[in-house]
């Protein structure tokens, strides 16, 4: 028997070497079109970030090895251009003499996987723009970081490997801004997910630009201009497109065998084409969603596996094999976090019209009490009639790979979440917790379906009904460092004293930190007589975590952010609790005490209050050492050091712990082996603008205050109030709910900066016009062109919350790259500033 096997990798060489150990006599020839037969194609991006220092590690087997043990007839850099069905042939020509020639088959298989998208964009071509697929395109990659030693990078595409390449070539040196077209990072996760991987790239310094797409390259003579569709413009030494792939069907299409609505190879069960003697794997293949029941594309090289064994044993033991389908189970590296998704997300399934409920949960990795817990979010989606379970998502610092394979295997068996509860795990307390964060996934999912809980999700909070009672249930401490608007805080521990006081006839909605104490408050109101009682899935931190608006890119300060908090990946004890004793031990380090300060496992402002009461305690020229698992506390400790006047040595984040030195004392005082640098309150140079006019020319002249400093390598702040907030409106708003006060401020306010007027001289519009006339002319930027400009150059603009709920504005209706904040935010950035103007 002669078997072709067109491509190599994971799928054409597993299928080559399970065709020989099932049939020793058969003549089998594999034919590839690169240099390289078999090669771990997933361990590209870390051989290139330098995680993996030897090149050789990459190569699975070598055509000499693959040779000898196997006796496969592996011809490397010859081509399969023409498929010939009618005579059960192949037309193959050698890339290096351009000669054609034609081999029989009796069966025939095709492994020819996808091509990176590369779509005819201008100036796509400059030889600084590069592809990842393929062992020359990472060679190429590296020469490249060798040679030229490039400073920045544009990563364009926010997928898997766009981020891991994003997080390598970072490893490597360079500074890397994400261009990503949709309005998320990771399509397979669902929103409210991915804005957790969001904040994490920003913290660790990475630029991210949604819902931008690229318009053209420019070759600027040493770099690449990146020219995006808002207009902004980057600056970069190399490129790195990673918008997709589609699958090589050239040599199918042309063959006449049946293509499903995606491009793919359209196969059966057994992985047959439309022709019983082609069978086709891997990326070019369109197989079953056992969810959906619906066909769809996987690219991923465990399913590529897996189907290549089921080739081989139909070809050689007659089509008795059956591929179930995959249900797309992955995972990926982003940094600190591990993001894995099984299953559909709440898109898809939206898209594919098929009813769902979802419920989040925050767990910490194991028992909170073992030390090196770390915080784990967990979305779960499923069908509301039956309870089947139709996809997961888990986003952590540590054991998300084996929760995501839990799960999986319960979607791919067409289990229920009632599953997820009886699921039996190893638990130790290094490991796990008596109930695994798997099994209070299934118990949040069991109690929406039971009708024990009923909730609401981070989106519906913002269309609430004027007539809705909103109750925090967390304690005082929480409450006060950051709240959804219009709730009022009631702790849970005090709620039925107040029972009496909440009216009965009104629709109730409840939150907490994650939803536990919100589920508990639920049932205390369900169970005196309340009707109406929601829970908001997942508690303030999905809200904060879904709803916080990005840093822009390459702004100021910390990583381009000031102290804005950001409680999306703390973990949170059963009982909610925050303000527990650290233990805080003293050791001597010559050069004063040195106080060691645990505070894993609290969420804010426990950590902050543990810093503060050990700071206290401290002599001066000693050092506090305090270790962490709120992601919030690395930009929370910058903060509270500015403000407290202490000195940071240095804030270290590795595998979810946030590791801070702080020391005490004058700057003078401070031991040089502590590597003390002096306070930063003697050497202010900010500049902060307080913006409460919303008049064209008031408006103006803050902006080019505030563009003319930025320039000068100032860091500048806006804070906008009152009417100042008309400035930076969005010309384009979604809709959204407000109260009857809400909507008249709203008729009386300009809509956005093109309707604002003149503070004198006016008339009614015409001067405001004028005035634009008039700059258009001289060739002066308009108001919305310094709007821009001043949030490319790092202008941080911070809109007043008081302000805003006093307005009648809500969070979307501003622009995407302003921040949200108090006097608090303003006044932080006031005193690292030597200039302050109130316009």
């Amino acid at each position: 028997m002669n078997y072709l096997i067109v491509g190599g990798v994971a799928g054409g060489a597993t299928v080559a070497a399970r065709l020989r150990r099932m049939d020793e006599h058969a003549n089998i020839v594999l034919f590839e079109r690169g240099k390289y037969v078999s090669y771990a194609n997933c361990g590209l991006p870390y051989y290139i970030g330098g995680t993996i220092a030897d090149r050789n590690k990459l190569f699975v087997q070598s055509v000499e090895g693959f040779t000898r043990r196997f006796r496969i007839d592996i011809r490397t850099e010859q081509e399969v251009v023409r498929i010939d069905r009618e005579k059960r042939l192949v037309e193959v020509r050698r890339l290096a003499t351009g000669e054609l020639y034609t081999e029989p088959y009796n069966k025939l298989v095709l492994s020819v996987g996808a091509e990176p998208l590369r779509p005819p964009i201008e100036g796509i071509d400059d030889r600084r723009i590069f592809t990842l697929r393929s062992v020359p395109d990472t060679d190429a990659i590296k020469e490249y970081l060798l040679r030229e030693r490039p400073r920045r990078a544009v990563v364009v595409g926010g997928g898997f490997i766009g981020l891991e390449m994003a997080e390598n070539l970072h490893e490597a040196g360079l500074h890397v801004d994400v261009v990503e077209m949709a309005p998320q990072v990771m399509a397979p996760l669902d929103f409210s997910m991915a804005a957790i991987v969001h904040r994490h790239l920003q913290d660790k310094g990475v630029g991210l630009r949604l819902s931008e797409g690229v318009v053209r390259f420019e070759d600027a003579g040493a770099a690449v201009a990146v020219h995006l569709q808002s207009g902004a413009r980057i600056e970069a030494d190399m490129v790195l497109l990673s918008i997709g792939v589609r699958p090589e069907n050239r040599l199918a299409r042309e063959a006449g065998l049946r293509l499903g609505a995606r491009g793919g190879i359209v196969v059966d069960d057994r992985m047959r084409s439309s022709d019983p003697d082609i069978y086709a794997l891997g990326d070019v293949v369109e197989v079953l969603n056992p969810v959906t029941g619906r066909p769809t594309m996987i690219p991923l090289a465990g399913p590529a596996n897996k189907q290549g064994r089921i080739v081989a044993d139909n070809i050689v033991f007659g089509d008795k094999s059956t591929y179930s389908g995959s249900i797309g189970t992955s995972i990926a590296k982003v940094f600190d976090l591990t993001v894995a998704t099984a299953g559909m997300n709440a898109r898809q399934l939206q898209r594919e019209g098929i009813p769902y409920c979802s419920s989040y949960t925050h767990s910490s990795s194991h028992a909170g009490y073992y030390p090196g817990a770390v915080p784990m979010s967990i979305k779960v989606v499923f069908a509301p009639d039956s309870g089947r379970l139709l996809g997961v998502q888990i986003v952590g610092y540590g054991g998300v790979d084996k929760r995501i394979e839990m799960a999986a295997q319960v979607i791919q068996r067409g289990g229920t979440v009632y599953d997820l509860t009886e699921l039996e795990h190893a638990y130790a307390p290094p490991y796990s917790s008596a109930k695994d964060p798997i099994n209070m996934a299934g118990y949040v999912a069991e109690n929406i379906l039971t009708g024990k809980c009923r909730t609401l999700h981070w989106r519906e909070v913002a269309g609430l009904p004027e007539e809705t009672v909103r109750i925090d249930v967390r304690t005082r401490a929480e409450y006060e460092l950051g709240s959804i608007p219009g709730f009022v805080n009631i702790p849970l521990d005090e709620l039925r004293e107040h029972l009496d006081e909440l009216p009965r006839n009104r629709p109730l909605v409840v939150t907490c930190a994650v939803g536990l104490r919100g589920y508990l408050a639920s049932r205390i109101l369900t169970q005196h007589g309340f009707d109406d009682v929601r829970n908001l899935s997942g508690g303030y931190r999905t809200w904060l975590a879904a709803t916080a608006p990005l840093t822009p890119p390459n702004g100021g300060g910390e990583q381009g952010t000031s102290a804005r908090r950001a409680a999306e990946a703390a973990p949170v004890s059963e009982d909610g609790s925050v303000g527990s004793e650290a233990p805080a031990t003293s050791a001597a380090c010559g050069c004063g005490e040195v106080v060691e300060v645990d505070a894993c496992g609290l969420m804010c402002p426990g950590p902050v209050m543990q810093l503060k009461r050990c700071y206290e305690g401290l002599s001066v020229g000693g050092r506090l050492r305090i270790r962490a698992t709120d992601q919030a506390f690395a930009r929370d400790v910058v903060s509270w050091c500015r403000m407290t006047g202490a000195r940071l040595e240095g804030v270290e984040q590795h595998g979810g712990i946030v590791e801070a030195t702080v020391s005490k004392g004058e700057a003078a005082a401070a031991p040089a082996c502590c590597g003390a640098s002096p306070s930063p309150s003697g050497a202010a140079d900010g500049k902060t603008l307080i913006v409460f006019s919303d008049d064209l020319d008031r408006a103006l002249a803050s902006f080019v205050i505030a563009n003319g400093a930025a320039a000068a390598g100032k860091h500048v702040t806006m804070f906008f109030t009152f009417w100042g907030l008309n400035i930076i409106k969005k010309q384009q708003k979604p809709s959204v709910a407000k109260d009857l006060f809400g909507r008249m401020f709203g008729w009386m306010m300009p809509s956005d900066s093109r309707r604002l007027s003149l503070s004198k001289m006016n008339f009614f519009g015409l001067g405001s016009r004028m005035m634009r006339h008039v700059m258009r002319t001289k060739r002066i930027d308009s108001l919305e062109q310094m709007m821009r400009q001043a949030a490319d150059n790092g202008v941080e603009m911070i809109a007043c919350t008081m302000s805003m709920d006093v307005m009648g504005i809500r969070r979307e209706e501003l622009l995407d790259n302003v921040t949200l904040g108090g006097v608090a935010a303003y006044l932080e950035q006031a005193e690292q500033a030597n200039v302050n103007l109130f316009i």
